[in-house]
C-alpha cells in the first residue's frame, strides 16, 4: 500500500470534468458517480450512456451525474470522444476518464491529475504496474499488456507500462486533441499514439485499481484475439505520418 494525497486537494481550482463511458452498467454506475462526487463536490460528472438497454442513464442521473445519451452503441472510443467534445465545447480545463464498472478508485484522482496541474504532462495515465503498486492479472492478459506497452514505447520513444489503462487525465490541450481525433474501437492503446502525433507530453502515475464491481467485461475470448490483431495493425499504420486534425479554440 502507498500513501495517497487527498483526492480533492487539487480539484477545486480548474474546471474539471469526469468522463464516464458506460454501457449497461446500471448495477455499478450509481456508486461510481457517488465516489466521484465525494472526491470533490465541484467536479462535474458526465456519464456517456453508450446506447444502454438497461437503466444506466436514469440511475446515473438519479445519482447526480449529467447524462449524455447516445442513440446507439458506438463503443468505448465513440463514447469517450463524445465526452471530450462535451468538455471542449464547454471550456473545461481538465478532463479525467473513469470507467463505469467501478474499477477506478476516485481516491486516486489527486495523484492522477497532479502532473497535469504541475505542468509536467498533458496526458497522465494511471498505471497498475508502477512504484510499490502490484496488480495481478491472468497470464494471457499480462502478456498482451506487456506486448502493447513494448510496441507503444518504441513508437512514442518513451517507456510505458500500462497502455491499456482507461484511467486518465488530460489538460485543455489534450481535450482539444482527443475531441478532434480519438480511436473508436478498443482505443486505449491507439490513443497514446494519437497523443504522440498531437505532440502531447505523456506520463504514467502509479494507481490502485479494483476488480469490476458488477457485470462482466465485453471482451470475450474471440474479441481478445480481435483486439490484439486490430491494435497491432493500427500501431503499424500509425508508423506512417498523416495530417493532424485539430479543433481550433
Amino acid at each position: 500500500m502507498v500513501a495517497l494525497p487527498a483526492a480533492d486537494a487539487h480539484l477545486d481550482a480548474p474546471r474539471c470534468l469526469a468522463i464516464v463511458p458506460a454501457f449497461n452498467e446500471a448495477a455499478s454506475i450509481a456508486e461510481v458517480v457517488a465516489e466521484l462526487r465525494d472526491a470533490d463536490p465541484n467536479l462535474e460528472v458526465l456519464v456517456v450512456d453508450d446506447g444502454s438497454t438497461d437503466a444506466t442513464g436514469s440511475v446515473a442521473e438519479a445519482a447526480g451525474a449529467k447524462v449524455l445519451r447516445l442513440p446507439l452503441n458506438l463503443g468505448i472510443g465513440g463514447a469517450v470522444q463524445a465526452g471530450y467534445l462535451y468538455a471542449f465545447e464547454r471550456g473545461f480545463d481538465l478532463a479525467v476518464q473513469v470507467d463505469g464498472d467501478g474499477q477506478h478508485d476516485a481516491k486516486q484522482l489527486g495523484r492522477l491529475i497532479d502532473p497535469i496541474l504541475g505542468g509536467r504532462a498533458d496526458l497522465a495515465i494511471g498505471t497498475r504496474f508502477g512504484g510499490d503498486i502490484t496488480y495481478r492479472a491472468p497470464f494471457a492478459r499480462r502478456v498482451g499488456i506487456a506486448l502493447f506497452a513494448a510496441l507503444v514505447s518504441l513508437r512514442v520513444r518513451q517507456r510505458l507500462t500500462d497502455t491499456t489503462s482507461g484511467f486518465r487525465a488530460v489538460n485543455r490541450r489534450g481535450i482539444r486533441v482527443f475531441a478532434a481525433d480519438y480511436p473508436h474501437d478498443y482505443p486505449e492503446v491507439e490513443s497514446i499514439v494519437t497523443a504522440a502525433r498531437g505532440e502531447l507530453q505523456v506520463c504514467e502515475v502509479p494507481v490502485l485499481m479494483r476488480a469490476r464491481a458488477a457485470g462482466r467485461s465485453s471482451i470475450t475470448t474471440f474479441r481478445s484475439f480481435y483486439y490484439v490483431a486490430k491494435v497491432l495493425l493500427a500501431l503499424f499504420v500509425g508508423l506512417f505520418p498523416r495530417e493532424h486534425l485539430v479543433i481550433q479554440d
